[in-house]
């Protein structure tokens, strides 16, 4: 797996999915402030580099989660990869929703999933996990069995990996933070001063300029 890390770690760098922005930190969804970002949503765009995502994650799938009988993606942003894979995989799609819809059918879940279920949920990044083990925790109640996540990239914090681990949740990403750097470091991506920034914001991400 650590050669598809370095290898997909090249191709986001490729596309410039890989965002720097130390003077002008972004906000996640968590209120964390982070001078980093990983759009790997632009691999959508970009017709080889979806093949390979959707590729590398049914071997993910059909390596770790054999016994996936359905995929369920985490809207907004896992939605069309975890389409590419059901399609790929022939399994039926649903994608989880944050909130229930506000007319409607007031919809959480959409899509057909049957309770007892066997589903693989599909993300595209994780970082502090909260909204992925949320769609987690909908699914659970639908009364499906989530047999583990796959996603193409985390940053590895040790918040997520507890909560995960908590819930019970496997997960297996295509390459991650640590990857992601010693590519852009290596081809001169990233600049030795934002290595410096990088390295002071995961010291502690949760409080990195929190007055900005």
């Amino acid at each position: 797996m650590s050669a598809i890390k370095k290898t997909f770690a090249s191709k986001l760098l490729e596309v410039k999915a890989i965002k720097l922005q130390p003077g002008n930190p972004f906000t996640w969804a968590s209120g964390w402030k982070s001078p980093f970002y990983c759009d790997n949503r632009k691999t959508l765009s970009f017709p080889q580099l979806r093949d390979f995502v959707k590729l590398e994650l049914c071997h993910a799938i059909q390596e770790n989660f054999p016994e996936a009988e359905a995929v369920a993606g985490v809207a907004t942003g896992a939605i069309a990869q975890g389409a590419l894979v059901a399609d790929e995989l022939s399994l039926p799609f649903a994608y989880v929703r944050s909130k229930p819809k506000d007319h409607g059918m007031e919809n959480l879940i959409e899509g057909e999933l049957q309770p007892g279920a066997k589903v693989v949920v599909v993300e595209d990044l994780i970082s502090t996990g909260g909204s992925s083990l949320k769609a987690v925790e909908a699914l659970r109640k639908h009364g499906c069995e989530v047999v583990g996540m796959v996603a193409s990239y985390t940053y590895g914090f040790p918040v997520a990996e507890k909560a995960f681990a908590e819930a019970g949740v496997k997960l297996i990403t295509l390459t991650d933070y640590e990857h992601v750097v010693a590519q852009a470091a290596e081809t001169g991506y990233i600049a030795a001063g934002d290595i410096a920034v990088l390295n002071e914001w995961r010291q502690n991400p949760s409080e990195w300029k929190r007055e900005a």
